[in-house]
């Protein structure tokens, strides 16, 4: 589906519900919904955003989902929501203070939903959400509650020094993590 630039910035400040259910075993969080997100009410819409490709290559999902299909998503134990709810067209348009209260809500979900995992992807997004300025890709010591933290990249294409491989590769880490707990249980 195309969109006009005028239908596009219709979207800003939309708000996208989350993929979500209790109990999931990766909870992925997105910064906040983009505009082709907002304007078809899919996660992670825009043409080139590699976080579907990124899903499937790890292992997460049998087959490429297309963002339309994101409900299958909660049948493979996983969701999508987001630190911050409202859309815009960059993530830079949002404030500091933003990405806190963000985070702020985002714990609250947490402890209402307790997924296994919570994934951000956007390492930078959990620094400023979580006031964890040393956080690096991988798993976090923090946790919320009994849900443990993996910061990923992002998964946008203007994320280029992160390839399709390697994004792969860090979801697989995280993959590897989440279904690691089902052997020694």
């Amino acid at each position: 589906m195309r969109f006009t630039p005028e239908e596009l910035e219709a979207a800003r400040d939309r708000l996208v519900p989350d993929v979500a259910a209790s109990g999931l075993r990766v909870l992925f969080c997105g910064i906040n919904p983009g505009l082709m997100t907002a304007a078809t009410g899919h996660h992670f819409a825009r043409p080139g955003n590699r976080f579907w490709p990124a899903l499937y290559a790890a292992g997460f999902t049998p087959r490429l989902l297309r963002p339309a299909e994101q409900e299958e998503l909660l049948a493979h134990g996983l969701g999508i929501t987001n630190v911050v709810a409202r859309a815009t067209a960059r993530a830079d348009e949002l404030t500091a203070q933003e990405y806190r209260e963000g985070g702020r809500l985002l714990a609250e979900k947490v402890a209402r939903l307790r997924p296994r995992w919570l994934a951000v992807a956007g390492v930078t997004a959990y620094r400023v959400a979580f006031d964890d300025k040393r956080a690096a890709i991988g798993p976090q010591e923090r946790t919320l509650g009994g849900t443990r933290i993996w910061a990923l990249p992002n998964p946008s294409g203007l994320n280029a020094h992160w390839t399709p491989t390697t994004l792969a590769q860090e979801y697989g880490r995280l993959r590897a993590a989440a279904f690691a707990e089902d052997d020694g249980a």
